[in-house]
């Protein structure tokens, strides 16, 4: 067998949490050291196994590893990735990695950054949510993709209900909650209506999902659980009309966690229902792709409208997540080549982008005590650095050419401009709202006049902070200007998406 390096990448963050809990809660530093020790090694880990997957030419999954588990009912861990998963797997090292940054704590007592109530807690519970969101994306096996999602949905609630905002955050956290769980259940269903067709049709027990891709799944099954296994799982890619949790979680979570809800949660929500419902039901996704173009378009404008009118900075981004997402599950409606490729890059370029403004926003509200845009004002002469990440991610938002948005979201318009060119320009709608929401904010609070409340009450952010902005701007940036370093191993998994499909 391989050296099993998903494993150590998808189970680090646990081991490194029970470490933690185990350091004695005053040692707030030791604990900080840890975590920060542990996402390093993590990133650096799949930072090389992405190198070797990119530069050996690979196709399929690779890296595969198999521990049978209950070879009775057909679990087994197994693990691997693909060109579609891979690009996330490193998208879940650069947040934690970054997370652990922002949430690292100031000595100013003036300055509330960071998590200066139990970080031990923190910090173990978000390496745990992490944990669950790295075995996602690397399952093989169904029944252990589910296993993973439901660790990576848990701890949500703990982290917003107990470190969030104060003023929403057990409405926040209770309503994401059931509107995941029951999105899991409905899913689950589905998953085990897969299992048990799968064994009448094979005769084998099995959740291996290589399997579940040749179990000859009637057309008229695929048609009837396409719509709950994807749907199910969309409501965590923030999907129209089940959306309306996202917002909320996103406001009322400490920043660390908006960056791995935003950034993370809600591509595992896009990449499961493409994993499960697409690539197991293919003829399913064909019968209900207009459905789910229609969701997706209605998204895409609407999230992007809302986001404009918006006068608090963490509403606006997080209902411009909804709107970056559509586009997500826009591509993966198309089903065809560019829409997929786009989808695929899109849901890393939003992942970072994302991670960024709300990292900025975070530091921010740390220093202003207010995310009101009409409040604030002046923050690029004092925060140099953060005002050059929100720029850079704000045009990465509205997909300019040199930065990932244009790379990920132009096949996405080409993709749905050749299923359907009316769904397309309707679509279009939202890169001019965009441009004008970010445009316009990126005026009033960083280059509009420091409201005289603030002055002498804003310092600049930390080197911890610093290093964190330029950390997500970097792959932003690099994959704008070398979409080769990330194109072509998308396009690898979109081939076999394809191949399922009919149409490679």
């Amino acid at each position: 067998m391989n050296f099993p390096i998903l494993s150590i990448i998808t189970f680090l963050p646990m081991l490194a949490a029970v470490v933690i809990l185990a350091v004695p809660s005053a040692r707030k530093n030791v604990v900080r050291t840890i975590a920060l020790t542990a996402a390093s090694l993590d990133l650096l880990l799949f930072a090389w196994t992405y190198l070797q997957y990119l530069l050996g030419g690979l196709q399929g999954y690779q890296f595969v590893e198999q521990y049978n588990w209950l070879p009775a009912l057909g679990i087994s861990l197994k693990f691997g990735v693909d060109g579609i998963s891979a690009p996330l797997v490193l998208l879940t090292g650069i947040v934690m990695f970054t997370g652990v940054l922002i949430s690292w704590g100031d000595d100013d007592k003036h300055v509330m950054a960071g998590i200066q109530d139990r970080p031990r807690e923190f910090f173990a519970f978000l390496f745990i949510l992490a944990s669950g969101v790295f075995g996602v994306f690397v399952s093989l096996d169904l029944f252990m993709l589910f296993f993973f999602y439901e660790i990576a949905v848990f701890p949500m609630y703990l982290l917003i209900a107990i470190w969030g905002w104060v003023v929403t955050r057990e409405y926040a956290a209770m309503k994401l909650t059931l509107y995941l769980f029951v999105g899991s259940v409905v899913s689950l269903v589905g998953a085990l209506a897969m299992y048990w067709t799968a064994y009448q049709n094979t005769g084998v027990l099995s959740f291996d999902m290589l399997q579940l891709e040749k179990a000859g799944f009637s057309t008229a099954f695929q048609n009837l659980w396409f719509l709950p296994v994807f749907m199910g799982f969309a409501v965590l890619g923030g999907i129209w009309p089940f959306h309306n949790w996202s917002p909320d979680g996103h406001v009322a979570a400490p920043t660390a966690v908006s960056m791995f809800h935003a950034g993370v949660l809600m591509k595992l929500g896009a990449f499961a229902a493409l994993r499960v419902g697409v690539m197991l039901l293919p003829e399913g996704a064909k019968e209900w792709s207009w459905l789910i173009m229609t969701f997706a378009a209605i998204a895409v404008v609407y999230g992007a409208y809302i986001a404009f009118v918006q006068t608090d900075l963490k509403y606006m981004i997080g209902f411009s997540s909804v709107s970056h997402m559509g586009l997500v599950m826009l591509g993966v409606s198309t089903l065809n080549y560019n829409g997929l490729l786009g989808a695929g890059v899109q849901m890393f370029s939003h992942g970072v982008m994302t991670a960024l403004f709300f990292a900025v926003t975070g530091m921010i509200y740390d220093r202003a005590h207010t995310r009101m845009i009409p409040e604030l004002g002046g923050m690029s002469k004092i925060m140099p650095y953060a005002s050059i990440g929100f720029i850079i991610g704000g045009l990465v938002s509205m997909g300019m050419p040199g930065f990932s948005g244009f790379v990920a979201e132009f096949p996405i318009f080409m993709g749905v401009w050749g299923r359907q060119w009316l769904v397309a320009v309707f679509a279009s709608i939202s890169i001019v709202i965009t441009a004008a929401y970010i445009m316009t904010n990126i005026r009033k609070v960083f280059f509009s006049p420091l409201p005289e409340k603030l002055e002498g009450h804003v310092g600049d952010i930390t080197l911890m902070d610093k290093t964190a902005v330029v950390t997500l701007c970097f792959f932003m940036i690099v994959i704008g200007l070398i979409p080769a370093i990330m194109v072509p191993m998308v396009e690898t998994g979109v081939e076999n998406i394809l191949r399922l499909l009919g149409g490679a």
